[in-house]
């Protein structure tokens, strides 16, 4: 589900868990490029970002490799922290507020209410953090179905399992030029994270375009990590530059999964190299999402600019990730049916309520979400067996 509950240590700690991360040139301001990052899988009407984590976004230039379908990273980064105060009462009201700070590359403070009416604006930024409705939709039924049949199994109007559910969402459009400087771009690598405050911060987890929950999982293919729950392993990395000890382990996982992927629909479409090598692997192991800021705001553009790389071409679009991009469908039209495969849907076509186009895009939270355990409960009950017929 997106990068919902990715890993056991993460269900312990739903403050620190990143559900989404989104990175897109603005419709509302063009020049400008949004990020967003959606925490808090499932918030309860009183959830609250947490006093103790960094909640940071990560951008650094990239390019494309010169020898092989992969991205290079550059050196310098532009970071973006947002930290929280615990929630104080308003004066004269019973009703309380919790504060926030975002920390600027510059090293400049911009405070701001969480769930505020208004936006904070500073000079090349506007933000807004409280809770929304979760943009993120797929048949959750249908991929466990396909991981345990090894087939597709996806089928038309299939139920969005996220329907209703609400997050904790930080959103800021920056002026590239202002913010990061005038020498960044046009292609940006994007990272969300959430790390622990104060002292040497801890990596809890992180995000690019969806990796974890969707290659990453299952542990049924591959032969080298059979026993071994990877992701929380994952989410301590730096998506910029992998630790080269558990490199081994990552490709291992890359490499049989994605070959589980690729024979869903029976076809043959990414072969291995000569040492066992899927062709995606080393692209997908850089887990960060690339937008270009030159072009315009284009919805259903994710994974464009990989695309393009993988068929030798030019990009065409701002790539990136829009809240209303169709993820799972372009995922696993790619892992399944290649570069220009077929379009493979899961059968749900969108959230709840749409994104909207103008700040802060993700539309009001469901004052009456339904409860997760609920839901998930009813999702993996095993089958009713028919009843006899008379």
């Amino acid at each position: 589900m997106a990068d919902h509950f990715s890993g056991p240590r993460i269900l312990f700690d739903p403050a620190s868990d990143v559900a989404d991360v989104f990175a897109f040139p603005s419709p509302d301001r063009p020049g400008c490029l949004v990020l967003v990052l959606d925490v808090f899988p499932a918030a309860a009407p009183t959830a609250l970002f947490s006093d103790a984590i960094t909640y940071r976004f990560r951008v650094r230039p990239v390019a494309p490799a010169t020898d092989r379908a992969a991205f290079t990273v550059g050196d310098t980064e532009y970071g973006l922290d947002f930290t929280f105060a615990t929630p104080g009462q308003i004066p004269g009201s019973d009703e309380s507020v919790q504060i926030g700070t975002c920390t600027t590359p510059s090293g400049e403070q911009v405070r701001f209410q969480v769930g505020g009416d208004t936006p904070a604006e500073a000079e090349g930024l506007r933000i807004f953090a409280g809770p929304r409705l979760d943009p993120f939709f797929i048949d959750l039924a249908g991929v466990l179905a396909a991981d345990a049949t090894q087939k597709l199994a996806f089928r038309p109007g299939a139920n969005n399992v996220l329907e209703g559910m609400n997050v904790l969402s930080i959103v800021v459009e920056v002026d590239p030029e202002v913010v990061f400087g005038l020498d960044c771009g046009p292609l940006l690598g994007v990272v969300g994270e959430t790390v622990t405050s104060g002292g040497r911060p801890v990596r809890l987890e992180r995000m690019g375009p969806e990796i974890k929950n969707v290659v990453l999982a299952s542990k049924s293919f591959d032969p080298v990590n059979s026993d071994l729950e990877i992701r929380d392993l994952y989410n301590e990395e730096d998506a910029f530059a992998v630790r080269p000890d558990y490199a081994g382990a990552y490709r291992a996982r890359f490499d049989a999964n994605l070959a589980f992927f690729d024979r869903l629909d029976g076809e043959l479409v990414w072969p291995p190299d000569d040492q066992g090598t899927h062709p995606l692997t080393e692209l997908l192991l850089a887990d960060f999402l690339v937008v270009d800021i030159s072009k315009p705001f284009a919805e259903d553009s994710c994974f464009e600019i990989e695309t393009a790389l993988l068929a030798g071409r030019e990009h065409t679009t701002c790539g990136g990730r829009a809240p209303n991009d169709d993820i799972v469908d372009t995922l696993y039209t790619l892992l399944v049916g290649g570069v220009d495969g077929p379009r493979i849907s899961d059968g749900v076509d969108q959230a709840t309520r749409p994104a909207t186009h103008d700040f802060p895009y993700l539309v009001a939270p469901n004052p009456d979400p339904p409860d997760l355990m609920t839901v998930m409960t009813a999702l993996l009950a095993p089958p009713q067996p028919e009843e006899e017929a008379a």
